[in-house]
C-alpha cells in the first residue's frame, strides 16, 4: 500500500492528537477510551472532511479546474470545509444545498451557513431535500462550463475512492501513534453516513493487516443500505491501491440503532452524550455527527458490548459549528452534571 504515488495537498501541519479521555472512562465505569482528534484538523473549525479533500483537491488541480461544485445539507461540514479548501487553492466555490423538513435552510442561520457567507462562497443553490444532489450539481457544471469555467464536481461527503484515501492514511497514522504511546486498541468507533470515512479506515486497517475491529455507528440509514454501499466503494479502492486482502460483507460492522427521526433530528442519546463529554473532557461534539455516533457508542459500553479491560479508540470527526444552531435544544435539560 503506497499512497506516496498518489497525488495529494496538505492542509494540516503534523498529525493529529491521540488523547485518553480517563474522566469519561471513569464515569461510563467501562472500557478505557482514547479519542482521535480530527476534530483539530485543518482547514476552517476542522473536521474529517478536511483528510478527504488533501487527495480530491490534488485531483481538480491536476485536472485544471478553476471551480468546485458540492452539495449537502444547511449545516453541512463538508461544504464548510470544501470552502475553506478551495480558497486555499484560489478556486471558486458553489454549493448544491438541500432545503426542507426536517432540516430547512435559514438565511440567516448560525454554524456553518454563517461561515459560508463569511468565507465567500461564490453561490448558493437551493433544491428540494428529494432532488437528485449528483443531477443538480451537472447541471450547473453545464451552465458554468458555458461561461468558460472549468468546474469540478466533489460527491456529498468527499465520499468517492478518492476521499477515502484521506482515511487510508488516517489508519497509518493511527497505528504509528498507537505503536509510539505502546497502546493495544481493541476497537476503533467511527461513523457511518456518506461512508467515506468507514471505508478508508476498513481498507486502510486490511492494508496493513491490523487486526482491529472497525464499528460503524450510522447516523442516517438502515444498516442493510450502509453495508452495501460501503462493500461496493471499498472494492473499488482495495483494487486502485493493489491490496489482495479481501473484504467480506461479513467483516463490515455497522449498529443503526441511535439513528432516531432520522438524519439531523436530535435523539436524547445525543443530548447527553454531547453534554457528558463537554462537562466530563471540555471536548465539543456536534448535535448531527459525533453526538450520535458517541451515543452509541455509550450504549454499546452501557449493555456490555466491550469489556472493561477493552481500549477502545473514538473518531472525532469534528462539526463544532453546527452545535451553535442547537442551543435552545441541547441545554434544555440536564442530562449530566459534574
Amino acid at each position: 500500500m503506497n499512497l506516496a504515488k498518489i497525488a495529494r495537498r496538505r492542509y494540516t501541519e503534523g498529525v493529529t492528537p491521540l488523547e485518553k479521555l480517563s474522566n469519561l472512562s471513569k464515569v461510563l465505569d467501562g472500557p478505557t477510551i482514547y479519542m482521535k482528534r480530527d476534530d483539530l484538523l485543518g482547514g476552517t473549525s476542522g473536521g474529517n472532511k478536511t483528510r478527504k479533500l488533501e487527495f480530491i483537491m490534488a485531483d481538480a488541480i491536476q485536472k485544471g479546474a478553476d471551480t468546485i461544485i458540492t452539495a449537502g445539507a444547511p449545516q453541512s461540514n463538508h461544504c464548510r470545509l470544501t470552502l475553506a479548501a478551495s480558497i486555499k487553492e484560489n478556486l471558486d466555490c458553489h454549493f448544491i444545498i438541500e432545503d426542507g423538513a426536517p432540516n430547512p435552510y435559514k438565511e440567516k442561520a448560525s454554524g456553518n451557513n454563517f461561515l459560508y457567507k463569511l468565507l465567500g462562497v461564490k453561490s448558493i443553490k437551493l433544491v428540494d431535500k428529494d432532488a437528485d444532489l449528483m443531477a443538480e450539481m451537472e447541471e450547473l457544471a453545464t451552465e458554468l462550463k458555458n461561461q468558460g469555467k472549468k468546474p469540478y464536481i466533489i460527491p456529498v461527503g468527499g465520499s468517492n475512492a478518492i476521499g477515502a484515501l484521506g482515511y487510508v492514511a488516517c489508519i497509518e497514522e493511527i497505528m504509528a501513534q498507537l505503536f509510539d504511546k505502546n497502546i493495544p486498541i481493541d476497537y476503533i468507533v467511527v461513523p457511518s453516513a456518506s461512508t467515506g470515512t468507514h471505508v478508508g479506515m476498513l481498507v486502510g486497517m486490511l492494508g496493513i493487516n491490523g487486526n482491529i475491529p472497525i464499528i460503524g455507528i450510522s447516523i442516517s440509514k438502515p444498516q442493510d443500505i450502509l453495508i452495501k454501499t460501503i462493500y461496493e466503494l471499498a472494492q473499488t479502492v482495495l483494487k486502485d491501491l493493489d491490496i489482495n486482502t479481501p473484504l467480506e460483507k461479513s467483516d463490515i460492522i455497522v449498529h443503526d440503532n441511535y439513528v432516531g427521526g432520522g438524519y439531523t433530528v436530535p435523539t436524547d442519546g445525543m443530548l447527553e452524550a454531547v453534554q457528558l463529554l463537554a462537562r466530563s473532557e471540555g471536548i465539543l461534539l456536534d448535535p448531527v455527527y459525533t453526538g450520535k455516533v458517541m451515543a452509541g457508542m455509550i450504549d454499546l459500553i452501557r449493555t456490555n458490548f466491550f469489556k472493561k479491560t477493552d481500549n477502545v479508540l473514538f473518531l472525532h470527526t469534528g462539526g463544532s459549528p453546527a452545535l451553535y444552531t442547537y442551543e435552545d435544544i441541547i441545554l434544555e435539560k440536564d442530562f449530566y452534571t459534574r
